[in-house]
């Protein structure tokens, strides 16, 4: 399984058409591989070749791909002719709205959008307005979209950041062109579990927010230390800026109350995306009503414009709300299936790896994992860029690939299982990590080379 002429050939045709030939950039990967089917934990490539599949569109098929009740709910819409689109209120956007509140305490109200980034978007547009500052703080390894105030700092070079910097901040280091100079001016990046930093920069700026997820997991799987996230509550409450949760990643695939139900922190507002709607392109925005409010403020000169001919599309609406009902479900269970999963892969790893005379470290947070080859968990960027191996981690991804477990081919990428994964699923996915150990052993000399 190491050539795929069909994937290529499809590529080849789109790039005539598409720059790139791939409408999302951020899913070109090597090598490239064109999936055409996905059912449950199971996705298939145009070669014929079947895989047990722990990407899951970017972790969003949180129930699994092509789930039976989510596409069978938008189905009977279809035929029955509820996807009227125009003005007014719409019954399934109200519906969607009180279950989302009622699953997430937190949220006293919410608005959907299309996706993730524009939620981002709005809730730092509100923070901007509620404060009247313009300055925002991000986090290095963090991602929250793809807007001019957060396309930066994510898998950086250590030429492009520099040294760890505490307190202080890094460069802005742009994923995009066509990012004014004046706007990275109002945005201060710094290290995942540094509280000194944030007190650094609010010292010096006048800030709207601070924009996190709750655990990094665009950088596999980096968990807040204790106390980090209560002392950004704490410096929020006594400096008057909003601390924002980005909750697109790790919303709904950890508790249905998100994340910040775990770790039991109250962010003023919240992002959410994925998982809400099985992989249905949705986002949201949710939070304290007072902040919430300024969407329909009554001084035009603070109100905050949310506006989309797509937000809470009938078919998403549909898709959402039959997931939030099967998550929710005391019949279907699905947290506690994903945790049972969840620990038996993670112990599963770690028997396998003990074995074998490499540095690692397994990092799991439900249903969402990493291996990162280090022999500690991480607490920032940084920290990974000094302790893991890159280029084990990737040949580690590639030889799993070979074998028919696919993780985006990508090092420090996370893992995701979805409800539909079983014991079976696991027991096959360790048979084949160690195969792939076995022969990592062989390579690791002319890895650790590198």
């Amino acid at each position: 399984m190491n050539n795929w002429p069909k994937s290529q050939a499809l590529l080849n045709r789109n790039e005539k058409w598409i720059p790139g030939g791939v409408v999302s950039l951020n899913r070109k990967a090597n090598p490239n591989i064109a999936f055409f089917k996905g059912k449950g934990s199971r996705i298939w490539d145009l070669e014929g070749n079947e895989f047990i599949d722990y990407q899951a569109g970017f972790a969003s098929a949180f129930l699994g791909h092509n789930d039976s009740d989510v596409n069978e709910a938008v189905q009977r819409a279809l035929q029955d002719g509820s996807l009227l689109m125009g003005a007014g209120p719409t019954i399934h956007e109200g519906e969607l709205a009180e279950l989302f509140c009622q699953a997430v305490p937190t949220a006293e109200s919410m608005q959907i959008t299309c996706t993730g980034s524009e939620a981002t978007y709005h809730a730092i547009r509100i923070s901007r307005a509620v404060t009247e500052r313009d300055h925002i703080i991000i986090i290095q390894g963090g991602y929250n979209g793809w807007h001019n105030d957060v396309a930066g700092n994510v898998i950086s070079n250590l030429e492009d950041i520099g040294e760890r910097v505490c307190p202080g901040e890094y460069p802005f280091v742009p994923m995009s062109g066509g990012i004014p100079d004046v706007h990275k001016s109002l945005v201060h990046v710094i290290n995942f579990n540094d509280l000194e930093s944030v007190s650094y920069i609010i010292k010096r700026f006048p800030v709207a927010c601070i924009i996190l997820e709750p655990i990094l997991q665009n950088i596999g799987i980096v968990k807040p230390q204790k106390g980090y996230l209560e002392g950004l509550r704490r410096l929020a409450d006594e400096n008057g800026f909003l601390l924002i949760f980005d909750e697109v990643k790790t919303g709904f695939r950890h508790a249905l109350g998100g994340y910040q139900s775990i770790c039991g922190v109250t962010p003023d507002l919240s992002t959410f995306g994925k998982a809400v709607a099985n992989g249905y392109p949705i986002g949201v925005i949710a939070g304290k009503k007072k902040y919430m409010d300024y969407f329909i403020h009554p001084d035009p000169h603070k109100r905050v414009l949310i506006a989309g001919t797509f937000n809470a599309h009938p078919i998403t609406n549909i898709a959402a709300i039959t997931t939030l009902k099967k998550l929710a479900s005391d019949e279907f269970r699905v947290y506690e299936h994903v945790e049972m999963l969840g620990n038996m892969l993670e112990k599963g790893l770690i028997d396998l790896f003990e074995k074998y005379d490499f540095p690692f470290f397994v990092a799991r947070e439900r249903s969402a994992f990493c291996v990162y080859f280090m022999d500690h968990a991480p607490k920032d960027f940084h920290d990974i860029l000094a302790h893991h191996h890159f280029e084990m981690d990737t040949a580690y991804r590639l030889a799993l690939i070979e074998k028919g477990i696919f993780n985006f081919p990508l090092a420090i990428k996370q893992g995701s299982i979805s409800y539909a994964h079983t014991e079976a699923d696991i027991e096959e996915t360790l048979l084949k990590t160690k195969e792939v150990l076995k022969s990592l052993v062989k390579m690791k000399p002319a890895l650790m080379k590198t």
